[in-house]
């Protein structure tokens, strides 16, 4: 079963070089956001761009686990090969698990553009142990993003999916303190912040950042979106699998 998992892996991650739109999109979106809007104001702070760096590193995981997954999978439903999948002997997990595989592996390719940013144009602490603090706090915080995007791309057709994680992706970064800091939003934005997942995110990647004390409301509500975006995935897999074989 490994050898098949892997296998699926490499084939998902061909395909997604030859056709790399979605990973440039993940990549380049939070690379020029940081180069527009955090290099000229705090490039030259090294906690402010350090923590500016922990933000838009999120915002590419999260792209990649939202939008990413949330069109694969529901392409793949949407293909004549995936049924004759689930009729093999290893049944459907091994292509399942390679998507969830090259996803989190598109996850951390997204973050490279913010790194080389930050270390081109910043004072940005970029220490090895520092940057995979904040690479494994960025997947960590983006587990309810992968988890909500497979719930859409086993629900809604390819092209639903597209528009609906695009629509729920940019108000997540921005209700969340991910494209402008906590301390500057709109008093309403503030008030709703901590019960939104990316703010959760964003507390995880700051504190790995930079060591500030994370906020504990956030990280329970994250939590709590996990769980929900589990269970909801499950439901729309079993819902799925229901479906084909009746």
């Amino acid at each position: 079963m490994p050898s098949l998992v892997l296998a699926h892996t490499r084939y998902q991650v061909i395909e997604q070089i030859r056709v790399p739109i979605g990973l440039l999109a993940s990549g380049l979106f939070p690379a020029i956001a940081m180069l527009a809007f955090a290099v000229p104001f705090v490039g030259d702070d090294p906690v402010a761009s350090t923590l500016s760096m922990g933000s838009m590193m999120l915002v590419g995981a999260m792209s990649a686990a939202l939008m990413g997954l949330s069109i694969s999978v529901a392409m793949d439903r949407e293909q004549p090969f995936n049924p004759y999948l689930r009729t093999l002997p290893a049944g459907p997990f091994p292509h399942f698990a390679g998507r969830i595989l090259t996803t989190t592996a598109l996850m951390v390719v997204s973050t490279f553009p913010v790194i080389l940013v930050a270390g081109l144009f910043t004072e940005a602490d970029l220490a090895p142990a520092r940057l995979a603090a904040i690479v494994g706090a960025a997947l960590a915080g983006s587990l309810p993003f992968m988890l909500i995007g497979l719930f859409l791309g086993l629900v809604l057709p390819s092209k639903a999916a597209i528009a609906v994680s695009q629509i729920l992706f940019f108000p997540f970064a921005i209700v969340g303190g991910l494209m402008l800091p906590p301390q500057v939003m709109p008093e309403f934005l503030t008030a709703i912040s901590p019960y939104v997942p990316s703010r959760g995110g964003g507390e995880l990647v700051w504190w790995a950042g930079t060591g500030a004390a994370p906020d504990t409301l956030a990280l329970v509500v994250l939590a709590g979106w996990t769980v929900v975006a589990g269970a909801a995935a499950a439901w729309a897999y079993r819902r799925d699998e229901g479906r084909r074989f009746t």
